[in-house]
Parts: C-alpha cells; structure tokens; sequence
C-alpha cells in the first residue's frame, strides 16, 4: 500500500527537524497542509534532491529575512549534512542580491543554531 502524502511529509519532518523545540501551535488545518502539501507533495519532487531543496528552502528565507523559519530550517540543513561552510557561502552570495543586512541577521542565526546543536550534542 502507497504511503499517504501525511506520511511522506511526516518522514520528510522528522528528518529535517530531529531535535528541533517545539514549535509554535498553528491552526489544525495549516498543520495539515504544511505537512500533506509542503512537505508530502513540494518537498517530494524529483527534479531536485532533499539536499538542494534544503539549500533553496534556506537561501528564500535568508533573502526575505524570516528568522524564525529560517533557524528551523538551518537546523534541517544540517540534519542533512549540508556543510556550515556551503551555508556560509549561500549567505554570502545572497547578501549581494538581497542585502546586507538580511546575511548579517543570517549569520547570527546561523551560529545561534550551530552553538545550539553542538551544546545538544555535548
């Protein structure tokens, strides 16, 4: 029997945000739809890779400045294995299309959530 797309986003979840805190409740059907649609449909394509899609989740969210989004997912990033120096890079070069200040608050969550996760591993 196929996986539901509620099962397939949950997987995509718990990969991405193993270790994350809880985070804010939103509405029930939001939830849903994060889950069966974001991340059991968008995230499920095969034209890019988990990784890459990470990458791009990441670099939309540094370059509209969404801090809170954004520290989840950096911790997802590096869940996956994608490199703090490769998200480094991908802050710098957003920071010559979308802003100085937006890669600044980037880097800081950026260590704010390295020095978190390696206090988590200690």
């Amino acid at each position: 029997m196929a996986e539901s797309k509620a099962d397939k986003g949950m997987e995509i979840v718990r990969k991405l945000f193993a270790g994350a805190p809880p985070s804010t409740p939103i509405p029930a059907e939001l939830g849903r739809m994060t889950i069966e649609h974001v991340f059991g449909d968008v995230w499920q394509g095969k034209d890019l890779e988990l990784l890459e899609r990470s990458l791009v989740t990441n670099t939309v969210l540094v370059a509209l400045g969404r801090e809170a989004e954004l520290r989840l997912h950096l911790r997802g990033a590096r869940n996956l294995g994608i490199a703090r120096e490769k998200l480094e890079g991908m802050i710098t070069h957003v920071a010559h299309y979308a802003g100085w200040p937006v890669a600044v608050s980037a880097c800081r969550v950026l260590d704010e959530v390295w020095s978190e996760m390696d206090a988590e591993q200690a």
